[in-house]
């Protein structure tokens, strides 16, 4: 059940963080083995989905100690056999024009994000993608609101002047 319910935002989560999709999928399994095997010291005065996303940040941050990782987009073309490739899915929803608009929006984002640097990067997909209020982020992080806050709107600034830019 904690499975089904986190395993979509943990995963888009640790894929935003890592640039890499089969590292944020063995990242998520490891996660859940944690989750589980610390169930005990969980603490119901807390939300579960800040415990689990405070368990995923530390696993982030003992992995980068371990080996630094290079972030790249998750739209990067990847070198396929006869060339680079650009993973695409279909979307039943907006036209093609609004499609290629979108994606080439949503490029300029993920381009735009691979420069703010790594720690207000991650508070900033925790709040605007993942969705989590300040406080839940301040818990995750064992950070004050207030730096929070302030580290969100950093992340922002630094975002809209890249988009100004290009």
């Amino acid at each position: 059940m904690i499975v089904r319910k986190y395993e979509q935002p943990l995963t888009s989560y640790l894929g935003r963080m890592t640039g890499e999709r089969e590292a944020a999928l063995d990242f998520a399994q490891e996660i859940f083995i944690k989750v589980y095997c610390s169930l005990g010291s969980y603490r119901p005065a807390y939300k579960f989905s800040t415990w689990l996303f405070k368990i995923a940040s530390n696993h982030l941050i003992d992995h980068w100690r371990k080996k630094k990782i290079p972030t790249v987009s998750l739209d990067q073309p990847v070198d396929g056999g006869d060339g680079p490739l650009t993973p695409q899915v279909p979307d039943p929803g907006p036209s093609v024009i609004r499609k290629f608009e979108l994606v080439e929006i949503r490029q300029k984002i993920e381009r735009a994000l691979e420069a703010v640097p790594e720690t207000l990067r991650e508070l900033f997909v925790l709040r605007h993608v993942n969705e989590f209020s300040y406080e839940e982020i301040a818990d995750i992080k064992s950070l004050p609101v207030g730096t929070v806050k302030n580290r969100v709107f950093q992340a922002k600034e630094m975002l809209r002047k890249r988009m100004e830019g290009s």
